[in-house]
């Protein structure tokens, strides 16, 4: 048996209904399609071939209004396609980055490497006790999550957030794109001023988990200006006003950053199905 076979298609009732588009109507009676069916439903069209056949098949029988419609608006693009330039075939090796990462990040990332090397600049030329490659740190992530799902900043907002998959999978993802990038560079920058890494990672990942766990219920990007702000406010102007290691960074505080990172992780799994909503992109 292939895995073509093994695969659970939908069946001619639910395609139907959802070429009509019925909706989820259960209290008159109508028993249309619910949502869980049509993100499943939706989420099978992607990578089935023979279930899109089928479905157009069936919204040319269920609608012909809008079949003529499309035929129509066909037929007058048709004969203009052959003067239009094909688009630039997109580098094989750039396919799976974008599938993990947004536009809208790129700034945000060099803006943190940028604010990482200036860290390593006072570092240098500071002789304070405190290290500001130890103070930022924890929050540098955060500003490449919250640009990640600004609704402001991606101009395929609305495309993206309206996908089957747009929801806990590709926060994950593109909040691992935002760590491989600030991590990397953060070791560098530990390397050259010598903050080690077991005092600054967990509290890293303490932080990226917080903003995540907060933006399942005011939004990811208010949540990562919280607790920045918080930070800045609460550690960082006290430790360089006093010139001293803070107790939030000396590695006795360190069993209290992992236990705040697995309690982070369990409310964003826990939540996982608030990643959907589109609030939580605001």
């Amino acid at each position: 048996m292939s895995v073509e076979d093994a695969v659970e298609h939908p069946s001619e009732r639910l395609i139907g209904r959802y070429a009509r588009g019925d909706s989820d109507d259960t209290e008159k009676g109508r028993g249309g399609v619910t949502h869980d069916e049509v993100w499943a439903l939706e989420a099978h069209l992607e990578s089935c071939a023979g279930c899109r056949a089928r479905l157009a098949a069936a919204t040319r029988h269920a609608t012909p209004a809008v079949s003529a419609l499309v035929d129509g608006v066909w037929a007058g693009l048709a004969p203009q396609l052959p003067a239009i330039a094909p688009m630039p075939r997109r580098r094989r090796w750039a396919l799976p980055l974008a599938s993990w990462a947004s536009p809208a990040m790129v700034p945000w990332l060099c803006m943190t490497v940028l604010v990482t090397l200036i860290a390593v600049l006072l570092d240098s030329l500071s002789g304070q006790e405190v290290s500001f490659v130890l103070l930022l740190a924890p929050v540098l992530p955060v500003f490449g999550v919250a640009a990640s799902w600004a609704r402001g900043l991606d101009p395929a907002y609305e495309l993206i957030a309206g996908t089957p998959r747009a929801g806990l999978q590709l926060v994950l993802r593109r909040t691992t794109s935002v760590l491989l990038v600030v991590i990397s560079v953060l070791l560098v920058a530990g390397w050259l001023t010598g903050a080690g890494v077991a005092r600054w990672l967990l509290p890293c990942l303490a932080f990226t988990t917080g903003a995540l766990a907060l933006g399942g219920l005011i939004g990811v990007t208010r949540a990562a200006i919280g607790l920045v702000a918080a930070w800045a406010a609460v550690i960082v102007a006290p430790t360089v006003g006093v010139s001293g290691t803070p107790v939030a960074l000396r590695a006795d505080a360190l069993p209290v950053w992992g236990a705040v990172f697995a309690l982070g992780v369990v409310v964003v799994i826990v939540r996982r199905g608030a990643y959907t909503l589109l609030g939580v992109h605001r």
